[in-house]
């Protein structure tokens, strides 16, 4: 061979096999969007049963670990207030943040106001710890801004919300809300967690100078092994607040319309990914291993037990304690109940915006009369997990094994960055704040957080700082309170058990005892929660 082609081709093998090594150098990219979709179930909505709803769904350790950039709601449901009755005005104004979301229109019905929250993990939770966390929330006013706690909005920002937007009462004289969400004791692997929203005629609709404010005050209770019953509720003026500035819509708020609720769904928001090409050219994904309680069988129940409420279920029980003073034992009557009829949907889900095929040869969705999961069929896939990996085929996403990653992608061992636990709550000692009984106190979580807490007289709570209430008015509430301190203890049954299945133990750090002389008509307030 002449020397100098031999040189050429010798210099052309080492640049091929470095170019090779620097392939196999190359970090998979990472990204955000990676799974994104709806799993979840339709309901049979009942305009007649529109004062509740209750359901217990299922707490399990989602992800190996705490991952940052990763958002995945646990079963949950919306409910709206119900304005099946207007098709043609627009209940959410301009200036609003929803009213920019044309496809909403014409009366943004869908967006005007939600009650929701559950069990999740989301990208602004400071503090990961495992398992899920429990929050409320809502939306009061077209998605501008969102009530979570008695004092933070759901997880956006670190101070407390201002004073006009506060929206919570805190009810328990029992267990802390903290707005990082309420944790749990060790490891939930699929026991079930209980809870409902109830509409309570606390006080009375009135005119507050502006507007007409409903009687509705819509109450989150629990069901967990260690705690029972109610922790805080909404106070109608938090839905009445945008028609003292757009009064179209007065009387449309859930301060005075039944709820409405359409089924529930597991909302997968954000999910973090890595991406890389093969020696081909082709595209392949890897995404977080997502776990589900599944049992031997290879069924994962999710949801179970939906019931929605009319009036007897607990409002009408309410009104004879306040204007006859029969004491209610807090407690849901069947004759008050509907059980709706359960439809899975076929699961909505994606891969970096993409369709994935395949995924019906690995699970299905199930109903069996009251209940909603999972159901693992035989196949190359782990049992009781969604697929770590894609492949792009033509426009979709298919589901490979481990066996089918080429090397050169580098993604089989590509990790996930997890979330480091940082940053502070932060509430004021001024205006609203400024009026506690007695503290501070502290307690560790489980999330390895501390939150500082104080009593207040309940109707010394910051929520209540912002409105101009006569003393007959604060005087009636107060009493009505400390009545049901005396009378709802932590250990009854409110929701009715459930039909199956194990109860979740909150986290025992939660649980609070008053201070002596303050055992009735007084609430913890947490101020503060740091690591």
């Amino acid at each position: 061979m002449h020397f100098g082609l031999a040189v050429v081709l010798l210099s052309a093998l080492i640049s091929c096999k470095k170019d090779r090594e620097d392939d196999l150098s190359t970090e998979a990219e990472y990204g955000v969007n990676g799974y994104y979709g709806y799993l979840g179930y339709d309901s049979s909505p009942n305009p007649s049963y529109g004062m509740g709803v209750s359901f217990y769904t299922a707490a399990w350790k989602l992800v190996d670990q705490p991952l940052t950039s990763f958002q995945i709601g646990l079963p949950g449901t919306w409910i709206l207030p119900d304005n099946s009755d207007n098709t043609t005005l627009a209940l959410c104004p301009p200036g609003t943040l929803a009213s920019t979301w044309p496809e909403r229109g014409p009366t943004w019905e869908t967006v005007f106001q939600t009650l929701e929250g559950g069990l999740g993990y989301w990208r602004g939770n400071k503090y990961r710890y495992g398992p899920p966390k429990f929050s409320m929330n809502s939306t009061p006013q077209c998605y501008d801004y969102e009530v979570a706690s008695p004092g933070w909005s759901f997880f956006y920002d670190d101070q407390a919300l201002e004073d006009h937007l506060l929206g919570i009462a805190q009810l328990s004289n029992r267990l802390l809300i903290p707005p990082d969400a309420l944790t749990f004791e060790g490891d939930p692997d699929g026991s079930f967690m209980g809870y409902a929203y109830m509409a309570l005629p606390l006080t009375d609709a009135y005119n507050n100078s502006k507007v007409e404010v409903g009687n509705l005050s819509w109450t989150c209770f629990i069901n967990t092994e260690n705690y029972k019953g109610p922790i805080a509720y909404y106070l109608p003026e938090t839905w009445a607040k945008l028609s003292e500035t757009y009064p179209e819509i007065e009387g449309k708020g859930l301060d005075s319309r039944k709820g409405i609720i359409h089924g529930g769904a597991m909302e997968i928001n954000t999910v973090p990914h890595f991406e890389a090409r093969g020696p081909d050219g082709s595209l392949y994904v890897k995404v977080p291993k997502l776990n589900f309680p599944a049992d031997q069988s290879g069924k994962a129940t999710l949801v179970q037990d939906l019931r929605y409420y009319d009036e007897n279920g607990i409002y009408n029980d309410i009104l004879a304690w306040r204007n006859h003073n029969i004491i209610s034992d807090g407690s849901f009557k069947e004759t008050g109940m509907f059980q709706p009829e359960i439809t899975p949907n076929e699961p909505f889900l994606k891969v970096k915006d993409s369709n994935i095929s395949g995924l019906g040869s690995i699970f299905s969705t199930f109903t069996d009369g009251h209940a909603f999961g999972f159901q693992w069929k035989d196949s190359d896939f782990q049992t009781g997990t969604f697929p770590e990996y894609y492949k792009m085929n033509g426009n979709v996403m298919v589901p490979v094994s481990p066996s089918d990653i080429p090397e050169e992608t580098k993604l089989l061992s590509a990790e996930f960055p997890e979330q480091e636990n940082a940053g502070t709550y932060s509430s004021p000692s001024t205006g609203s704040w400024a009026s506690p009984a007695d503290g501070p106190y502290s307690a560790r979580l489980n999330d390895g957080s501390t939150v500082e807490y104080y009593w207040y007289r309940f109707i010394d709570q910051p929520v209540f700082g912002q409105f101009d209430w006569s003393e007959e008015k604060k005087a009636a509430l107060q009493e009505l309170i400390e009545k049901i301190h005396r009378e709802w203890g932590i250990d009854r049954e409110y929701i009715a058990p459930p039909t199956s299945g194990q109860l979740v133990r909150i986290d025992k750090n939660l649980l609070v005892t008053p201070p002596e002389g303050m055992e009735y008509g007084y609430v913890p307030v947490v101020t503060r929660q740091s690591y």
